[in-house]
């Protein structure tokens, strides 16, 4: 199979965007000896969108790595998609409507229905802001965050990957949980 491994990490502040460089390390570390094709983009080092639509197309799956910014992913992530997603015209046949009903299926006319993605984030906030309903997100556990872009996928015609989420990586991180922890989550889902 081949992976295309999409480093969302910023440099910005303090972390520079390091541990999500390290996660796609490990991935691609994992991917290899499992005898996978892996491609990868750094997003914050710059692209070419014609490169990478290229890669878009002729991965059979892809695993989106980025930190939780004010509730979602940073910026460079979201520019990546627009660019490279909307120059990908073969990702998609329509908005999935017809003439005669307009109001249904919205959301149906995306062609990648071979491709799978996965999407790994890393967030300060520990996990209980995730999964207690009396917490933060209010119980909407890290897929109901990361739900738009789980949507933007789904809108291609993508399948999903079970997610994987570190937390509590700036006030108390745990490194080699979190790559321990990775390295099965890959292993088991590719």
């Amino acid at each position: 199979m081949k992976v295309l491994i999409l480093d969302g990490g910023k440099n910005f502040g303090s972390s520079g965007g390091r541990l999500n460089t390290l996660l796609c390390d490990v991935a691609s570390e994992e991917l290899q000896a499992k005898g996978h094709e892996v491609l990868r983009t750094k997003i914050d080092d710059g692209y070419d969108i014609e490169t990478e639509t290229k890669k878009v197309l002729g991965a059979d799956a892809i695993i989106w790595q980025y930190p939780g910014w004010w509730m979602g992913e940073p910026w460079i992530v979201k520019k990546y998609l627009d660019e490279v997603f909307m120059a990908a015209a073969s990702l998609l046949k329509s908005d999935g409507r017809h003439a005669s009903n307009p109001e249904h299926g919205y959301g149906t006319g995306g062609l990648a229905i071979n491709k799978k993605y996965m999407i790994s984030t890393t967030w300060n906030a520990p996990i209980t802001a995730f999964n207690d309903k009396n917490e933060f997100f209010e119980g909407r556990g890290c897929d109901g965050v990361t739900f738009a872009m789980h949507k933007a996928m789904e809108f291609c015609g993508m399948k999903a990957l079970p997610s994987f989420i570190c937390n509590d990586v700036v006030k108390n991180p745990k490194i080699d949980e979190y790559i321990s922890n990775y390295k099965a989550h890959i292993r088991a889902n590719f």
